[in-house]
């Protein structure tokens, strides 16, 4: 793995944030503070997330996690942060399944306050599989588990996609519908193309890319089957585990109404990235976890659903993921962390992945 730093994941100051936290809190809970703020180490660039404990005897919370939508100064890498429908999504998965998610305490739409709307959630307590370095990498929990143990985690983390897509009622996640005409799956896929034209707005495009849009409107599913409340960011890594058993489910800023196969297809997918990664380095990962046929046969055992199309699916989840890191890299670029190359499609950390997926070679 290169040696580079990290991407900076925000340009606010910790202090400052943690002073006019304590004035918001005292306005909903006179007297409450914030104890031993931090920064947890896997903070995302996507939003911002500060962990704190609550001091007052009527704390809703003793340990709680804020989500603040990302500093537009930062150059951002989604460009519009709803704080409102995170909330409404994690509200509404409590109160209809038996999916564990955070309890949600207070929303502050008003920017006032932080600079940027905000949420804030209880805190679960327990392990997250790392991205830096990747949990596939030898020294982390994960890696140093049991084949026993792995399993369990495994097939416990597809039961989430089973259980939220079987037990969460589409008809109340309106508000996740993506615009414009068509399927769930025509809109998810403008969605995509909106944020591509977003990302190379003002940079160069990715040839590799526009080829996998191609690729996917030449194979386009001709039955996606109802849609249901997805996750849209459905990785380990956005899962707090109790031992091997999930205890917090994160992260919902890319849910949306959609086929059941855009979860199933990311989280196979976001392994495979890490494993790809990992061998890369010459380290063997961890390549007989979350397997793609182990995974959907596992998810047809638990919903009767057996998973459709799904070279489609994984080509799909690795072009979103190749979006993705395209607009990281340029913001690496934009704070002179990297520098630009020739060839755009260098940027594209999976492009070896995307390219052997084209060309029919990958799985």
């Amino acid at each position: 793995m290169s040696t580079a730093p990290r991407p900076r994941t925000t340009t606010r100051d910790p202090e400052e944030l943690t002073q006019r936290l304590n004035r918001w809190l005292d306005s909903r809970l006179p007297g409450a503070r914030a104890t031993d703020p931090r920064v947890p180490e896997s903070n995302g660039m996507s939003s911002e997330t500060v962990l704190f404990g609550l001091d007052h005897p009527d704390a809703p919370a003793a340990a709680c996690a804020l989500r603040l939508a990302a500093d537009p100064a930062a150059y951002t890498v989604f460009p519009r942060y709803d704080m409102a429908r995170q909330y409404r999504t994690l509200r509404l998965v409590a109160d209809h399944t038996d999916i564990p998610v955070p309890r949600t305490l207070w929303l502050e739409e008003n920017e006032a306050p932080l600079g940027a709307p905000f949420f804030v959630m209880s805190r679960a307590e327990g392990r997250v599989p790392p991205d830096v370095m990747p949990y596939t990498y030898e020294g982390n929990w994960l890696h140093s588990a049991t084949d026993a143990e792995r399993d369990r985690l495994e097939a416990a983390t597809v039961s989430v996609l089973a259980r939220l897509h079987d037990q969460a009622p589409a008809a109340q996640a309106d508000f996740l519908a993506l615009p414009g005409p068509g399927t769930p799956l025509r809109r998810h896929m403008a969605a995509q193309r909106a944020y591509y034209a977003w990302v190379v707005a003002d940079r160069p495009r990715s040839p590799l890319i526009e080829r996998a849009f191609g690729w996917l409107a030449d194979h386009w599913p001709t039955d996606a089957g109802p849609a249901v409340l997805s996750w849209g960011d459905a990785r380990i890594g956005n899962i707090v585990y109790n031992g091997f058993e999930p205890a917090a489910v994160l992260d919902w800023e890319m849910a949306a109404l959609g086929p059941r196969e855009l979860d199933l297809a990311w989280t196979i997918y976001l392994h495979r990235f890490f494993q790809d990664l990992t061998e890369s380095t010459g380290q063997r990962g961890l390549p007989d976890f979350l397997r793609r046929g182990t995974v959907e046969r596992r998810y047809a055992g638990l919903t009767g659903h057996i998973p459709r199309d799904m070279d489609f699916y994984t080509l799909y989840a690795a072009l979103r993921h190749a979006i993705v890191m395209l607009r990281i890299a340029y913001r690496q670029i934009r704070f002179g962390e990297a520098e630009p190359p020739a060839d755009p499609d260098d940027l594209i950390m999976n492009r070896p992945a995307l390219e052997a997926m084209l060309d029919g070679r990958y799985w």
